[in-house]
């Protein structure tokens, strides 16, 4: 059984190029097979007649975000230049919605959620209102990476009330510590998306 329908939504998960290329500023390892599965799940999405969203980030040359700024990061996915721009690789129909996220210099981990880094502040994205005027009640997810934006975006969708599930091989985690793609994996799965 097909896991797309009209109520449901594949969404693809900040596949970038400096985060899915091994020359990109924060190139996740396992990326470019993770390019591969989401292009298999666009096709199963797209044939199923489901909708199919793709997020990106896309920051301002400066951002507490940045490490150079007095964030974690290095420098990555700055709007209008190559690292932010989807994978060529990604077989997206060039009519698919695109959320972009950090557009102000927010956190944007989560696909639904951005934060201001000083206040804390959380407003939303496009993406919910998106899927709600589709009257979409499932999402899928896939994309870059497990340990932060996938988890992120996986939580606020349950907290949503969305049903959740997880392409297990359409994620890879940045891996700051070894174990971190498994735990977010875990913590995941405990909130109640389905792994598989």
């Amino acid at each position: 059984m097909s896991r797309y329908d009209e109520r449901t939504a594949l969404v693809v998960i900040d596949l970038q190029n400096d985060f899915a290329d091994p020359a990109g500023s924060l190139a996740v390892d396992g990326g470019e097979h993770v390019v591969a599965a989401a292009n298999r799940e666009v096709r199963s999405a797209v044939g199923d007649g489901a909708l199919v969203v793709a997020t990106q980030d896309w920051h301002p040359e400066s951002t507490p975000h940045f490490a150079k700024d007095g964030g974690v990061w290095p420098v990555h996915c700055v709007g209008g230049t190559w690292g932010a721009e989807l994978s060529p690789r990604f077989e997206l129909r060039a009519d698919a919605p695109r959320v972009r996220k950090g557009t102000n210099g927010e956190d944007g981990y989560s696909g639904f959620t951005v934060r201001d880094p000083e206040s804390g502040k959380e407003a939303p994205t496009g993406l919910e209102g998106l899927l709600r005027g589709r009257e979409i009640r499932r999402v899928v997810l896939c994309g870059l990476a497990t340990d932060y934006c996938v988890l992120a975006t996986a939580l606020d969708a349950v907290r949503l009330g969305f049903e959740v599930r997880l392409v297990a091989d359409g994620v890879a985690a940045v891996n700051l510590h070894p174990t971190d793609g498994e735990r977010a994996l875990a913590e995941m799965a405990e909130a109640g998306v389905v792994i598989g």
